[in-house]
């Protein structure tokens, strides 16, 4: 082959493939029969097999033609979104955006937010923090995100809070802790075993109450979760991670005179001062929106709980 065959060649390909004939692919692609018959003509020539056979009225691909056509919509497709990419980054689209969600973030919230935003803009790159307390605050302050997800808002940056987190003390129903007909104390926490979720940050920061002799650290909420249903000890966790568990009385909340809910306020941070470009901007009104869906969710489902 001399030369290659054009993007404009395979696009006439395909349209007379897809609607049957000359004239009616001319008529999907508003140019003139001539100049498609030309096109899928220039193609024919450019390679060594035949792609299209005349059957009475109808034109009809060739079996190599078929092989070939699959393949050229995969590379006008591919053509086309380079071309959207390079449009979208002339405009300020990011090529890759960060965003740091602290461990307490609706994982369903999140990645909802991140579905919808991978089909608003498929050829962005997300890089996604998971974070724990000073972890998500160090990535702000260093501005190794675009946007964070976080109880702890570093001075400076603005922010507009997105929904509440309610976190539940509880412990496998086979616990010691729910052997007791009475109420529980902390006091009577102490000599239990509590599970917490370590700090990611530089500077590692406490959050709830921590006043058991007996601790374990672990690296991520699933872990925590894992190890209290097999009773190895009590925690602090968001309802929206246990809400199957507890339903399923895997996980049971703690029978607490006080303290045996705690709720915090899950914020959206943009980093930039202006809020970033198009990508980021765009990533913050999906995350508000799903933000406000889930909270939507769980009034329905919880309606007594009022969040």
């Amino acid at each position: 082959m001399s030369q290659l065959p054009s993007l404009e060649q395979w696009r006439a390909l395909q349209a007379v493939a897809d609607h049957g004939s000359f004239t009616a692919a001319a008529e999907h692609l508003r140019r003139s029969q001539s100049a498609v018959s030309h096109a899928v003509h220039q193609l024919q020539q450019r390679l060594p097999v035949t792609i299209l056979v005349q059957r009475g009225r109808r034109t009809e691909l060739t079996e190599a033609g078929e092989a070939l056509l699959r393949r050229s919509r995969t590379l006008t497709e591919e053509a086309a979104a380079l071309a959207t990419l390079a449009d979208n980054l002339a405009a300020g689209w990011a090529a890759e955006i960060a965003l740091a969600a602290d461990a307490i973030s609706p994982p369903e919230m999140v990645m909802r937010a991140l579905t919808a935003f991978g089909e608003r803009s498929p050829w962005t790159r997300v890089d996604l923090h998971e974070t724990v307390l000073s972890g998500t605050r160090a990535a702000i302050v260093e501005r190794r995100a675009d946007l964070a997800l976080t109880t702890q808002v570093p001075p400076g940056f603005p922010f507009e809070a997105l929904l509440d987190v309610e976190f539940v003390a509880v412990a496998s129903p086979a616990h010691a802790l729910h052997k007791t007909a009475q109420p529980l104390a902390f006091s009577d926490l102490k000599g239990q075993r509590q599970l917490v979720v370590r700090d990611t940050g530089p500077q590692a920061m406490d959050a709830g109450w921590l006043g058991a002799e007996q601790r374990w650290t672990v690296g991520h909420m699933r872990t925590s979760i894992d190890a209290l249903k097999r009773g190895l000890g009590f925690a602090w966790i968001p309802r929206d991670f246990i809400g199957a568990d507890l339903a399923a009385d895997r996980l049971r909340p703690l029978p607490l005179e006080t303290g045996g809910t705690r709720r915090a306020t899950l914020n959206l941070v943009e980093v930039a001062a202006d809020g970033g470009g198009p990508a980021t901007k765009a990533l913050a009104t999906i995350l508000r929106e799903q933000a406000r869906i889930h909270t939507r969710r769980r009034r329905a489902t919880h309606p007594e709980e009022g969040v």
